[in-house]
């Protein structure tokens, strides 16, 4: 007879320190970048899709508020929300909520210079890279040499 065990796992929550950072710009600083300014003024959602796209969303994921009607910006949420994650940047949830509901379109405009900030901002190095090329290799192929010299199993017929 088999003995059966039960395993149970506890998920631990893991509290890191990082240094919180500020937005490079404010909300309502849309003066700072004319470009991005102009985009988010003639064409929004131009912007929102370029923006979404360079911080590696679905460049179409903005679009997905047009079926909100205009009320409720849960793309733009989620967007700033995991953007001042990612980027370590001070603020809430509810500081979130609150700026999107107030200025959408200043909201994006405000995402856009922060990538553009920090894409400018990145320093790199480059060092002596020692590249190893190797033969592509097909997939369930041997890796040692195979012996050519066996016979087959069973004679093969030309007539075929």
């Amino acid at each position: 007879m088999m003995a059966h065990q039960t395993v149970s796992v506890q998920s631990a929550m893991v509290v890191t320190t990082t240094n919180m950072t500020q937005w490079s710009s404010g909300v309502f600083d849309c003066c700072e970048d004319m470009d991005i300014c102009c985009c988010g003024l003639w064409c929004p959602y131009c912007l929102m899709c370029k923006t979404s796209e360079e911080f590696g969303e679905c460049l179409c994921l903005p679009l997905l508020e047009i079926c909100f009607g205009g009320m409720l910006h849960p793309i733009t949420f989620a967007m700033r929300s995991s953007m001042r994650e990612r980027f370590h940047i001070k603020g809430s949830i509810q500081e979130d909520c609150c700026v999107v509901a107030c200025c959408t379109v200043c909201v994006w405009c405000q995402m856009a210079r922060e990538l553009k900030n920090r894409r400018q901002s990145l320093v790199v190095i480059n060092t002596a890279v020692n590249t190893v090329h190797h033969q592509p290799q097909a997939f369930n192929q041997p890796t040692q040499a195979i012996d050519t010299s066996c016979q087959p199993l069973y004679p093969v017929n030309p007539a075929y």
